[in-house]
């Protein structure tokens, strides 16, 4: 949609600020313009409109900002969203946050008073055309995924880690793809919770960590290199305290190292005993594989679980690195995470770089490797070892 075609809400109880805001939008061309001095009033707006674009305070009389969020939720047609505020930074992530996990298209939020720059550049936005999650595989079946797993057809692919020190790539970690006979490559939104619901998330582990060990041997045959790779490990299997063995023995049976494999604890499941937690990762450490807290900074990492679990590894998550450039409170707590991560002797791995200076930024502050979309996509066996192997001639 073009942006004169855009229908705009701003909600702001200041009469001096909704004026200045009014006016910079104009500049912008946007003229379908609509104003509310509080929640309540936008509401009633909402209930008979249907907006593109809803500029809102957050310190609002009556209904305030963040109970506004909750309404536009419940919306039928959400519009995108920017928030606004003289308070602090914290405040608006915070609202952020709350907008986010209620599944509102923000499209940003501004310090007051809006300055024309930050209102442009925000509005440069809204002409991209939106990604729209993509859909999971609900009608595929357990034997469906049986088989594909079973065939290969559940595939590792390889995105690379740079080394910021020595400016090389230097490892992987090992992503899903269903490659489909017809060609097709589904990413793992589209059926890993189908996965994990029909409880094959250590047959897919063990189909994985054999395809890793495979690549590796072909690597160091074919081109004579030696690649770490990292594997996904959904935490709950470790209340099966057969698991380490069964790993070592796959690594065994293949002639694999253990020490280039390090498992990636993923955040989206724990182990229902602390006991089989601590126990599974003190084994896997003991065997020689390495061990990273994955997504540090989301869902259920903590630091006394980073202070009492042997990892070698820690990865921050892409959510604290979003924005870093422009949030003076996020660099901050980037910073101390990775001097808390090298204090425990940790390498320190940001993931989900996608611009040159959240790349400038992290070297700045010493992070060791980097992994996104700037350094490389994920890709299969062949191509990856190929790559790799021009990026060290």
């Amino acid at each position: 949609m073009n942006k004169l075609g855009y229908r705009v809400l701003v909600v702001e109880d200041q009469p001096f600020q909704r004026e200045h805001l009014l006016h910079l939008l104009r500049e912008q061309g946007l003229m379908q313009l609509t104003w509310a001095e509080d929640g309540l009033q936008a509401i009633c707006h909402l209930e008979r409109e249907v907006f593109d674009l809803v500029f809102s305070d957050l310190m609002l009389p009556q209904v305030d900002g963040v109970q506004l969020i909750q309404h536009l939720a419940q919306l039928e047609q959400r519009p995108q969203l920017v928030l606004m505020s003289s308070s602090t930074q914290q405040v608006l992530t915070s609202a952020s946050i709350v907008a986010r996990s209620l599944g509102l298209p923000l499209l940003g939020k501004l310090p007051k008073p809006v300055q024309a720059k930050d209102l442009a550049d925000l509005l440069k936005q809204i002409d991209l055309p939106p990604r729209p999650p993509a859909p999971a595989l609900t009608s595929v079946t357990e034997e469906e995924l049986r088989q594909a797993i079973a065939s290969g057809q559940l595939t590792a692919w390889f995105q690379p880690k740079k080394s910021l020190q020595h400016n090389r790539i230097v490892a992987a970690e090992a992503l899903l793809r269903w490659v489909k006979p017809s060609g097709e490559v589904l990413l793992p939104g589209m059926f890993l919770s189908v996965i994990e619901h029909a409880g094959l998330d250590e047959l897919l582990l063990l189909s994985v960590t054999r395809q890793v060990l495979l690549a590796q041997q072909l690597w160091q045959t074919e081109m004579g290199l030696a690649i770490p790779v990292s594997i996904n490990l959904p935490t709950h299997l470790l209340d099966d305290a057969g698991l380490p063995d069964r790993l070592l023995q796959l690594v065994q049976e293949l002639r694999g190292d253990p020490a280039a494999i390090c498992f990636e604890l993923t955040e989206n499941s724990t182990a229902r005993n602390p006991v089989n937690y601590y126990a599974g990762t003190c084994r896997l450490r003991m065997m020689g594989f390495g061990l990273a807290q994955d997504d540090f900074g989301q869902g259920y990492s903590s630091l006394y679980q980073l202070l009492s679990t042997p990892f070698s590894e820690l990865k921050i998550d892409r959510t604290l690195l979003q924005g870093c450039i422009d949030d003076a409170h996020k660099t901050s707590a980037l910073q101390s995470i990775i001097q808390l991560g090298h204090q425990l002797g940790l390498t320190v791995i940001a993931e989900g770089v996608e611009t040159q200076a959240e790349l400038d930024l992290l070297n700045q502050l010493g992070c060791d490797h980097i992994q996104g979309f700037l350094i490389g996509e994920a890709l299969n066996t062949q191509a990856f070892g190929q790559t790799f192997a021009l990026a060290q001639a």
